[in-house]
Formats: C-alpha cells, sequence, structure tokens
C-alpha cells in the first residue's frame, strides 16, 4: 500500500465539514428526513472514494467518487436567498453528474481514452453545467440512455484485457442511466410533492449503493480474472456453446477460429472432428499454439490483440484441453456413426438387391409359366357336345388364373418395382395410381433421380396408398413429390377418417428405418376425421 500524501488524509476533515456546513441551514429546521439522507449521500461517495482512492491509487476511480461527493454538496454551499449567488446554486445543482458519468464511462480504471471517451466525459461535463439539461426529464432521460450506448459500442469494439474492462464501465453507466431514466418516468407520471420527495430519496439511495458497490468492484478486481474458469466447467458439463464461440464472446475477437489437435491423424481438426487448415499469418491475425504438459492441445487463429494478457494463458490451456479431449471423442463418435449409417445403407442395398433377384425369379418363373398356361386355356375349344359343367368350369380357371397373375405381379411389384428402372419415378407413380381402387392425383414434375432413392420414394407412395385402400375410408387421394432446396418432399395425402398412427402396423415402422437410411424424417399427420397427411423428406444434392 503506498504512502498517501497528507493532502489526501485532509481531505477526510474537509469532507466533514463540507458535509455540516452544505446541511446547516436544513438542520435548524428540525426536519431531519430534508437534511439526514442529503448528508449520508454525500459523505457515503465521498467516503467510498477516499478509500478507493487510498488502497488503489493506480486507479483514479476513488478520486472521481470523491469529487461526486463534493460536488454533491456544492448546491447548498451556496447561499441561495442572495440573488446573484441564487443563479449560481442553480447551477451546480446538478454538478455532481459530470464526475460521475466520468466515473461510470472509465471505471474501473477512471482513465479517459479513445476518442469517443473524450467525447464522452467532455458531454457529460457540459450537460453537468447546463442545469437546464438535467432539468428536463425526457431530455435526462435520452442523454443517460445515449451514455449507456456510447459505453456499449466501445465495449463491443474492444478486444482482450480491455473488453473485460469495459464491460464493467458498461454496467456501472447502465445503473446510473437506468436510475436516472426511472426518476424521469415516475416524475413525469406523479408531480405531487410526495412523488418529488420520495424519487429523490431513491436516487440518493441508488447512488449509495453505487459507491459500495464500485468500492467493492475495485477490491475484488473481477476483471483480472479471464472469465474463462467457468468455460472450463461449462465444456465439461453440456457442448451447447463450443470454445470458439465462448472465446469469441468473452474475448471479443469475432474471427477467432480454434483447431484441436488430434493425435491419432497428426493434424488438427474443429468441435465437430472435421480438419481444419491453419492459414498463413497475416497482419491482422496471429497463431497461438496451446500446449499442455509438453503435447500440443490446439491453436488459435485470432487478432494480435486478443491474447496478449498473460493471465489468459493457464486458464486458456485448461479450456482447450478439455474442448480438445471433447473433438477427439466428437471425432471418434462421428466416424463410428459414418460407419453404421455405411452399415445400415448397406443392408439396405442387400436387401434391394434380394428383392430385384425375387421379382425378376417371379416375373421370368412362376409368372411366365402362368401366362402360358392363360394364353394356352384361351386357345381351347369347347365344343357344343361339352357340359356346361366343363365350360363353366374351364371360364372359372382362367378368371381365377388372371386374378393370380395381377396379385402376383403386385407381388413382383412390391418386392422391386421394376417400372421406376422402365419408366422413371413419376411413371411408375402413374401406374401405381392406376392400380388403386382410390382414385389418385399424381403431381411428381421432377428430375430423374438416382435408382436407390427413387426407389425408396416409390415405397413411401406404395405403403401410403396400400393403407389408403385398406383403412382410410377415402374418397380421393394424392401423391405429390417436389425437389427443392437440396431435399427430396414425398407427400401422400387422402381425405378420408383420419385417426392413423405410426404404431399401427410394421409397415410404417419399415418404411420409416429405410427413409432414415437417407438421413431423412417421416411424419404422419392424422387428426381424427381430417384425413391423413404421409410426409418423407430425403436430404438430396
Amino acid at each position: 500500500m503506498s504512502r498517501l500524501p497528507a493532502s489526501q488524509w485532509l481531505l477526510w476533515p474537509v469532507a466533514g465539514a463540507v458535509g455540516v456546513a452544505a446541511e446547516w441551514n436544513l438542520l435548524h429546521s428540525g426536519n431531519a428526513g430534508d437534511w439526514i439522507p442529503d448528508l449520508v449521500t454525500g459523505w457515503t461517495l465521498i467516503a467510498c472514494g477516499l478509500v478507493a482512492w487510498r488502497r488503489y491509487p493506480e486507479s483514479r476511480s476513488g478520486a472521481l467518487l470523491a469529487a461526486v461527493g463534493f460536488a454533491w454538496f456544492a448546491p447548498n454551499l451556496v447561499p441561495g436567498d442572495v440573488r446573484p449567488l441564487a443563479w449560481v446554486a442553480g447551477l451546480a445543482l446538478y454538478l455532481h453528474r459530470g464526475p460521475l458519468f466520468q466515473l461510470a464511462l472509465t471505471y474501473p480504471r477512471g482513465r479517459v481514452s479513445g476518442r469517443a471517451g473524450h467525447v464522452a466525459v467532455a458531454a457529460a461535463w457540459a450537460a453537468a453545467l447546463l442545469t437546464p439539461v438535467w432539468r428536463n426529464e425526457i431530455v435526462a432521460a435520452v442523454l443517460a440512455m445515449t451514455f449507456v450506448v456510447i459505453a456499449t459500442a466501445r465495449f463491443a469494439g474492444s478486444v482482450g484485457r480491455e473488453r473485460r474492462l469495459r464491460r464493467f464501465a458498461v454496467h456501472a453507466t447502465g445503473f446510473v442511466a437506468v436510475v436516472i431514466v426511472a426518476t424521469a418516468v415516475v416524475r413525469i407520471s406523479v408531480t405531487t410533492a410526495s412523488s418529488q420527495k420520495l424519487t429523490l430519496l431513491g436516487y440518493e439511495t441508488a447512488l449509495c449503493l453505487l459507491a459500495v458497490a464500485l468500492l467493492a468492484g475495485l477490491a475484488r478486481r473481477p476483471w483480472e480474472s479471464t472469465g474463462l474458469t467457468d468455460l472450463v466447467v461449462d465444456l465439461g458439463g453440456s457442448r451447447s456453446d463450443t470454445l470458439r464461440g465462448a472465446l469469441a464472446q468473452a474475448l471479443g475477437g469475432p474471427r477467432l477460429k480454434v483447431g484441436y489437435w488430434l493425435p491419432e491423424s497428426g493434424a488438427y481438426v474443429d468441435e465437430f472432428g472435421r480438419a481444419v487448415e491453419l492459414p498463413a499469418p497475416e497482419e491482422w491475425q496471429r497463431i497461438t499454439r496451446v500446449e499442455w504438459e509438453g503435447q500440443p492441445v490446439a491453436a488459435l487463429v485470432h487478432d494480435a490483440s486478443v491474447v496478449d494478457d498473460p493471465l489468459l494463458a493457464d486458464a486458456l490451456a485448461r479450456a482447450a484441453q478439455l474442448a480438445s479431449s471433447n473433438a477427439r471423442l466428437y471425432a471418434r463418435l462421428r466416424t463410428q456413426i459414418d460407419e453404421v449409417s455405411a452399415s445400415r445403407r448397406r443392408l439396405v442395398d442387400a436387401a434391394n438387391d434380394e428383392r430385384k433377384r425375387l421379382e425378376i425369379r417371379l416375373r421370368e418363373g412362376v409368372a411366365a409359366r402362368g401366362a402360358t398356361l392363360l394364353r394356352t386355356l384361351g386357345r381351347v375349344d369347347v365344343s357344343a357336345r361339352s357340359s356346361p359343367t366343363t365350360a363353366g368350369g374351364l371360364e372359372r380357371a382362367k378368371t381365377q388364373l388372371a386374378v393370380a397373375l395381377d396379385e402376383l405381379d403386385e407381388l413382383a411389384a412390391g418386392l422391386h418395382p421394376r417400372a421406376v428402372v422402365d419408366l422413371g419415378l413419376a411413371g411408375a407413380l402413374v401406374l401405381l395410381a392406376d392400380r388403386s381402387p382410390v382414385p389418385v392425383r399424381v403431381e411428381a414434375n421432377i428430375e430423374r433421380l438416382p435408382t436407390e432413392l427413387a426407389v425408396a420414394a416409390y415405397f413411401v407412395c406404395s405403403e401410403g396408398l396400400a393403407n389408403v385402400a385398406k383403412h382410410a375410408g377415402a374418397s380421393t387421394a394424392a401423391i405429390v413429390v417436389t425437389h427443392a432446396d437440396s431435399h427430396l418432399e414425398i407427400v401422400v395425402e387422402d381425405d378420408g377418417i383420419g385417426g392413423a398412427s405410426m404404431a399401427g402396423g410394421t409397415g410404417l415402422r419399415g418404411l420409416q428405418d429405410r427413409v432414415e437410411t437417407f438421413g431423412g424424417t417421416l411424419r404422419l399427420v392424422s387428426a381424427p376425421g381430417s384425413g391423413t397427411k404421409l410426409q418423407a423428406v430425403i436430404p438430396y444434392g
């Protein structure tokens, strides 16, 4: 603790004398409600300021806080019953808001920096010397919020340690502005004498609380903490925020990039396990490699001024170590998911190939022989001497054989829709609609799709129409297939009774598995009495 000059020690008795002198006239009135809050406010501001000045002389905030207290007493020190001096007393009424806003805008260092900072402080002092500015409640509220905007803009444009410091200036300025705006709103809304006294008391209480809070802030010095300790905890608990995003917000580096070292591949990856190429350094950027216990952990590409603060090093290394572990786990998980997805796709492809072989065997085997038999029966000439029973039996046999061949054709189409390969999806859907007992409108003006995707879309439509025919009690149905935004959308809907459910059978669950194999989703909307809508969305690009 540095030794203070005698002049600063003398400020304590001076503050006491100034406070008593300022309230002397009110002391004799006997109304403690008028002078005690005013005296306590001024003394609290001065006391907190002098303590801060003594204990933390590297900051000018203590001196500014004491100046706010002395300026607080200024109006009462000028005799108001002398006409020339009454004008001076009125001029000093809001004098304290000059050092008050300078204190808030420059906290915790108390030093003005930057063009915007100098302009803001000059404006605060000019307004403090122009009493009509603060007497007008609307103008006062607007001016106070303007200072908040300036403080916020300076915070947004800073990086690294400067950003952490200016965050507390935003908090202090915002608190003062809220108090002034709230006071203005109450005084505009309620114009009674009692409301004026209550708002003054609230304003005095707020100033006392602010003085204590600013002194406590100088004692705790939270801006010396990088804020990355909580970041380490957050990264350990969830992946709701990436290290890159959290660091960019904490340090003010919007262009900051993070790559995590992956020992298995000897390369850097992002938080999703994708490879990261470190760019060549430029004038505005720097590459910082983070190590932990001698091993590479991560690399940061950032503005040159972001990590100049030495306090960042250890906390950043810990956060990057944990995030790097998460990234490595995520990369392994991503690989495993890709392998599972590929395996699932291979199973579907194998099932499709097997269905295709069965379809060919049915069409070229049983179906072909059945068709030959039907043609042979058609050439049989039943003579007039044949009994009616024989003729009728032959006709029934031909009819049943034709029905069996149609059912066999439907079974073969259900195993593997050859029409999709021959006619494309749109043509196959037209044939599918023609076989439906319910009138079906088809809209499928799409380009030719990969066979496996077209087959998946066909099965969605086939299963949807099968459910319409069996359960919907519908009079019409529609199939709409569209391709937009790299997605294929298939919709089958009807005007039936509704009430369908995904748990109602294995057909829809099998469809869902097939659609999800392509990374798509299957959705069923079927409110009772409102028809049914089956919608599949499959990525395609």
